[in-house]
């Protein structure tokens, strides 16, 4: 009896530090992680283009090289259409911006009281010198921005994310089969199925999200332009993608329709934009997701709300990016080691 207890224990030290480790570790190696996984993600997205090329008889590095061409050549197109519009976008933020601090001056005011950015306080003790110290803060902005760096840094560890796409691309088979080959003989074959269960689940996240981002995005466009809203074509496909954002997308979509429209549409047009967003988002939460996601990422709400929390904490506004695959990945995981089948359970609905 006290021999078992004493192993279950030893178990949960070693789990405990085991879980400690990975924390530890996924924070300092945010860099190189995330660009990791972002290339990771860019693979599984760009695989279905991969496989049809090859149906054409190209070889699979070729077929890789193309796919990412096309890519590239999608986003230049995308970036120069939108790059005249987004300056002259930017150009009247200040304008809307002025609009938008002269309603919520109360509120700003509030908010100022409330938030520091700084905390006082008196280190000296009796008969000290009365050292004044000042401890920073951290606010949402900090947290939101850890470990971005600076815009050098960002676009350094970017140019890294294609290229590893298409290696994980072209090496494809043979990564999946010497993984499978790292684990002993007797569950290489679980090894296997949950490789390829994590790489359709990380297929359909990726492919549901563009695919229910440019519906939205389409039927904003559609909506402003009906309402007249400045730069609706440009201002529509922001909110589309924005409501993407787990939790805060619909707070998130609501902000360019909105800013853009005080002191240029009718209260009744501004309460129809609002209106059209919630609804949108509404029947994209409990429509579109769990026809295209839902049956391959089975997360209950809890775990995905504690998912955020913690990879935001961890790696900031790359975290909630990648906190609903990370968490998706783990589970699968999880139901298939015998002994993390009750994780497995708590993640799930």
């Amino acid at each position: 009896m006290e021999t078992n207890e004493t192993t279950r224990r030893h178990h949960w030290s070693l789990t405990l530090l085991g879980i400690g480790l990975i924390i530890v570790f996924a924070y300092y190696g945010e860099s190189v992680l995330a660009v990791l996984f972002f290339a990771i993600l860019l693979s599984f997205m760009l695989s279905p283009v991969v496989q049809a090329l090859e149906r054409l008889h190209l070889p699979r590095a070729v077929a890789a090289l193309i796919s990412m061409l096309l890519l590239l050549v999608v986003v230049y197109g995308v970036t120069t259409a939108s790059y005249t519009e987004a300056v002259v976008f930017a150009d009247n933020v200040p304008k809307y911006s002025a609009k938008i601090r002269s309603i919520l001056q109360p509120v700003r005011q509030q908010a100022e009281r409330i938030e520091k950015t700084g905390e006082v306080v008196d280190e000296g003790g009796p008969g000290s010198s009365n050292v004044v110290a000042v401890r920073q803060v951290t606010t949402w902005s900090d947290l939101l921005t850890h470990g971005a760096g600076t815009l050098t840094d960002i676009l350094l560890a970017a140019s890294f994310v294609p290229f590893l796409a298409y290696f994980l691309l072209t090496w494809h088979n043979h990564a999946r089969s010497a993984t499978v080959m790292l684990f002993p003989l007797h569950h290489r074959n679980t090894a296997f199925v949950t490789l390829g269960l994590i790489g359709r689940m990380l297929q359909s996240f990726i492919v549901g999200n563009l695919l229910i981002g440019l519906l939205i995005s389409v039927v904003s466009v559609g909506i402003f332009g009906l309402l007249h809203v400045p730069f609706f074509y440009f201002v529509g496909f922001l909110s589309g993608f924005l409501s993407l954002v787990p939790y805060l997308g619909i707070v998130l979509a609501m902000i360019p329709p909105i800013m853009v429209g005080l002191g240029q549409l009718e209260a009744g047009d501004l309460i129809i934009v609002v209106i059209s967003v919630l609804v949108m988002h509404v029947v994209a939460l409990n429509v579109l997701y769990p026809k295209l996601l839902g049956s391959r990422v089975r997360l209950n709400p809890l775990a995905v709300t504690i998912a955020l929390l913690f990879w935001g904490v961890i790696w900031g506004g790359v975290g909630l990016v990648l906190a609903i695959p990370l968490t998706g990945a783990i589970k699968i995981i999880c139901d298939h080691v015998e002994s993390m089948k009750p994780y497995a359970d708590w993640l799930g609905e």
